[in-house]
């Protein structure tokens, strides 16, 4: 049964194929907990509410089975996958170590123009603080990631990060709901962008490294309340 707030009909764009824009329209809705972990995908409800056939909406949950966001089980059908701890434990792993790197590189090599641009990032995270829309606020935090990336100059290491980028996407997308996190997480991005701005490459990593870890720890901080909130239903 789908959540009692309803999807909102796809636009048909003539740029794009339809199962693309089908499975934008449902990779959003399981980021913003539209459609709640564990939760089944009836193609039938879902083509109803989208406004288009069961074809792109088959074709767009096996993209999303693909890319980690849904899990199909032979004979019951797909559900919206959950996030368990190994996932987090693993993913912040590799990411810890990847954006240390990325954000002492960043230091060493960023152009007076790209730091520029990452104190515009700051200013549009900081207007998005207390706007209830999370998309705005992750859409800027991966912009301003992206710019640290691009910093690098160091292709190899901006791809590993892009490998990693629908899996973190999801991660962010929850880890940034736990009260007080967009305020903390604004105030490490100044950190760190300061540091780059400094050319300071030890705080730079520093610091990249640190706001990892708290994205870390917010993550795990929801995932047991959401255990103990289970627990009590029993």
């Amino acid at each position: 049964m789908l959540n009692e707030r309803r999807l909102i009909a796809v636009e048909v764009d003539q740029f794009k194929p339809l199962r693309d824009v089908v499975f934008e329209a449902l990779r959003k809705a399981i980021l913003e907990g539209v459609l709640k972990s564990g939760e089944r995908l009836m193609e039938n409800q879902l083509a109803e509410d989208l406004g288009v056939s069961r074809t792109p909406v088959r074709e767009a949950i096996r993209k999303l089975e693909l890319e980690g966001f849904v899990v199909i089980l032979p004979r019951k059908g797909a559900y919206v996958s959950e996030i368990s701890f190994k996932d987090v434990d693993e993913v912040y792993e590799i990411r810890s170590a990847l954006e240390s790197l990325a954000c002492g590189l960043a230091a060493e090599r960023a152009t007076d123009s790209e730091i520029e641009e990452m104190e515009r990032y700051l200013l549009e995270e900081n207007e998005y603080l207390y706007n209830e829309d999370l998309s705005l606020t992750v859409k800027t935090d991966v912009g301003l990631h992206e710019l640290i990336y691009k910093a690098t100059r160091n292709e190899r290491l901006i791809g590993f990060l892009i490998n990693l980028k629908e899996q973190v996407y999801r991660l962010r997308s929850t880890s940034i709901t736990l009260p007080g996190r967009k305020k903390k997480s604004l105030g490490e991005h100044k950190g760190i962008v300061e540091a780059i701005a400094e050319h300071n490459v030890a705080l730079a990593q520093k610091l990249g490294q640190e706001h990892i870890e708290h994205a870390e720890q917010a993550m795990l901080k929801l995932l047991s309340k959401k255990a103990e909130n289970k627990k009590e239903t029993y």
